[in-house]
């Protein structure tokens, strides 16, 4: 017998849910995941509680994911009906997880107490997209002196949500849950989705259980004094068009040490295909190896070509802005990352105008999704486009991959897909709004915000309104600004020096507007948008620092927004706010309306850097790099809260933060790019320094398989008095290397 998944919720529930969720951009309404221990491989993925489970009670995002959907959201391991005690948890290396532990007092009616920590239970688990699964081995040790017999039990509970059910949204329509099957000692749950989907998710065990009951394996154990015993669980995901039987048990079980295996040295080819940083600091190299392991981890795949995921749980799937931007930081350790992206999101890029999908012919995507609700057409998300500046970001790429590798072959390759970007700019983007690219939501179930601050509340004025479409943000003109100029350099190269002549016009002109438009005197700095009727959003927000990466800035201009957005009231300590602390709606915990991004000022910091102010550059790496150092892991979360830094002591956790999340995770290593001054000229053959600069922490760093063209190069920087002397290790290539202090 099928059952739905709960009770239907109300009309007026399901419009509540769908604003807040949808066009106010709300991450996740669920408990906090904050301490939630992931691993991922691919497509598949899964976050627990420190002690390895998945609690069996509602309103968590713990769970196993695949294709935007929770398969498993209860899974729970039990001593005699008792939880056993978790004493370590560790998932450093993203595609496993081990968790460590004991047993409390345990006694039945008619057996002896087992004292507490007598047990001991190694839980070690492996995501694996290559099978579509998670498998499990406990290892359960006696180290007691007695002889001990006793239940351990595994409960399990799969609902099938999609990832926006998840989040809170309320589906219309939903599909039936089936009724659990054991056969030969599997367990098979399924869903028959609404989307004409069967979703299955197949549990063997090995050994078999002792019995079962419901949906939980039952394990009878007895141990002598020293003796381990081990029990592999593995999870296998599948989708299928039809009802399928019960995939009977194999009769050997898969061999989870070379499934071990092969994903780390899967990983360990991927860390070879990158630069890497050594140096006599112990924290920065760990902080920079979480960043490639996490990086690592959020890869995957899609028609053939890789990208970086956005982030898990909620954004694990292909996002235009967060894809291109994690790609961009990357740049310099792999540009193979950006190609990828590029080609795949030139394959997504809009074809005709289509409102319910915000889509126009040119715009590259914002958001591709896969799950039920997307399949139904319920939510605008196969692929949705409601993104303002995905298609600037997406020339910015591509001018910068060239600039690393010194080739015109992915320009030439995307060249109709660059002209059709270039076209949708000035045919839609910059018609909304007299000239400035703006954006104005056209599906009723897109997205009210549709810059990078996309939260429904993002972008207010001074009196604390939130401000009025169509909506010109201040860093996205300067997007425009620097996608005209980098394409402009390369269709120069390709041998059309006309249509360069003509981006650097149009860039020049925008630079002139841009400065006069948007600068706010009484600010000190540029205003956050320009709403309807072309009124200023007049407050002070992060957004104009990310202006002054593009380079759209008047030198005067930008030294005095470096100088606003590291005043107290801006800048935490930990990093620069995204609204000042003095505006009517700041809200430290608020998603856009204070809290603190590390991708934001990681490209803000670039911008301090581009205009010769590096020492502000320096203050955001400083800050943001202590705050990675209280981080589990030293894992850099996608936001954290914007409290000041000397209440606490260590950044305050944002409670629904992705982590990993793919722009954060590149912004410590973006951040030690510019602090190195590292600017590819590869179609000259030439890497400049620009006024290099160790942490104060540090004697030297150097960098590994760096690709600048068809050059790699091992760079060594080190203190020299007052200066950084560059130091060539290893070169092969031709290619200058100049250093400018």
């Amino acid at each position: 017998m099928a059952r739905k998944r709960d009770p239907q919720p109300s009309e007026r529930q399901r419009r509540e849910r769908k604003q807040r969720v949808l066009a106010q951009r709300t991450p996740s309404v669920v408990r906090s995941i904050a301490d939630a221990i992931v691993v991922k491989d691919q497509s598949v993925y899964f976050l627990s509680a420190p002690d390895g489970n998945v609690p069996l009670r509602q309103g968590h995002g713990f769970g196993l994911y695949y294709h935007d959907c929770r398969f498993l959201d209860g899974y729970e391991l039990k001593l005699e009906g008792k939880p056993a005690s978790v004493l370590a948890s560790s998932a450093s290396e993203g595609y496993q997880a081990v968790f460590q532990l004991s047993n409390p007092d345990l006694s039945g009616e008619l057996r002896p107490l087992i004292p507490k920590e007598d047990l001991g239970i190694q839980w070690l688990r492996l995501a694996s997209g290559a099978d579509c699964a998670l498998h499990d081995r406990l290892s359960v040790s006696n180290f007691g002196p007695l002889t001990h017999a006793f239940s351990l039990s595994l409960t399990f509970r799969a609902n099938f949500e999609d990832v926006f059910e998840v989040r809170g949204l309320m589906p219309e329509v939903q599909g039936e849950i089936l009724e659990p099957v054991w056969q030969d000692g599997a367990l098979l749950l399924g869903y028959a989705g609404a989307d004409g989907l069967y979703r299955y998710l197949t549990i063997h065990f090995a050994p078999a259980p002792s019995y079962y009951e419901g949906t939980t394996a039952v394990f009878r154990l007895s141990l002598a004094p020293e003796e381990m015993t081990e029990i592999q669980v593995s999870l296998l995901l599948s989708e299928a068009g039809a009802p399928r039987p019960l995939t009977p048990k194999p009769r050997v079980p898969p061999d989870f040490s070379r499934i071990h295996d092969r994903l780390g040295e899967s990983a360990a080819a991927w860390y070879q295909q990158h630069a890497n940083l050594r140096s006599d600091s112990l924290l920065l190299d760990r902080i920079m190896a979480q960043s490639l392991r996490d990086l690592h981890m959020l890869g995957s795949k899609l028609e053939h070509e890789g990208y970086l995921s956005a982030g898990v749980p909620w954004y694990t799937t292909l996002f235009g802005r967060d894809s291109l931007i994690a790609s961009l930081e990357a740049l310099a350790y792999n540009p193979d990352i950006a190609e990828q992206t590029l080609r795949l999101l030139a394959k997504h890029q809009g074809r005709r105008v289509d409102d319910w999908r915000d889509e126009q012919p040119g715009k590259i995507l914002h958001e591709l999704r896969v799950g039920e609700l997307a399949r139904l057409k319920e939510i605008p998300y196969d692929p949705y486009y409601g993104s303002i500046d995905s298609t600037p970001l997406f020339l910015i790429l591509l001018g910068k991959h060239a600039a690393w590798t010194g080739s015109l072959a992915l320009f030439e390759a995307l060249r109709e897909n660059v002209e059709r970007a270039l076209s949708w700019i000035a045919d839609y983007g910059e018609r909304i709004v007299e000239g400035w690219l703006a954006y104005q939501c056209a599906s009723a179930k897109g997205l009210l915000n549709q810059g990078w601050k996309d939260s429904g509340l993002a972008i207010v004025n001074a009196d604390g309104s939130v401000a009025t479409p169509p909506i010109a943000l201040v860093e996205v003109q300067g997007y425009v600004y620097l996608a005209k100029t980098l394409i402009a350099d390369l269709f120069r190269r390709s041998g059309d020096p006309g249509r360069a002549a003509r981006l650097i016009g149009e860039a020049e002109a925008l630079r002139k507007r841009f400065n006069q438009a948007f600068w706010s005197e009484a600010l000190g700095s540029y205003v956050l948008a320009l709403q309807e009727g072309l009124k200023p959003a007049a407050v002070i927000a992060s957004n104009a620092g990310q202006a002054l990466w593009t380079g759209i800035a008047d030198p005067e201009k930008a030294a005095r927004v470096a100088q606003r957005l590291l005043a107290k009231d801006m800048y935490s300590g930990w990093g620069i706010r995204t609204l000042s602390s003095e505006e009517r709606r700041f809200n430290p915990i608020g998603y856009h309306l204070g809290s603190v991004w590390p991708h934001d000022n990681a490209l803000i910091a670039a911008g301090f850097k581009r205009y010769g102010l590096d020492q502000a550059a320096y203050r955001v790496f400083e800050g943001l790099f202590e705050a990675a150092t209280h981080f589990e892991h030293y894992r850099m979360p996608e936001l954290f809260t914007g409290y000041p830094s000397t209440p606490f002591g260590e950044p305050v956790r944002y409670p629904v933060a992705c982590h990993p999340q793919a722009w954060a995770a590149g912004s410590i290593p973006f951040l030690v790019q510019t602090l190195l001054g590292l600017v590819p000229e590869a179609f000259e053959r030439r890497l400049r320094i620009v006024r290099p600069r160790l942490p104060d922490f540090t004697e030297f760093i150097e960098i590994h398989r760096l690709r600048v063209g068809d050059s790699r190069l091992d760079l060594r920087f080190e203190r020299a008095g007052e200066r950084v002397r560059v130091r060539t290790l290893k070169h092969d290539g031709p290619l200058q290397i100049r250093v400018e202090h």
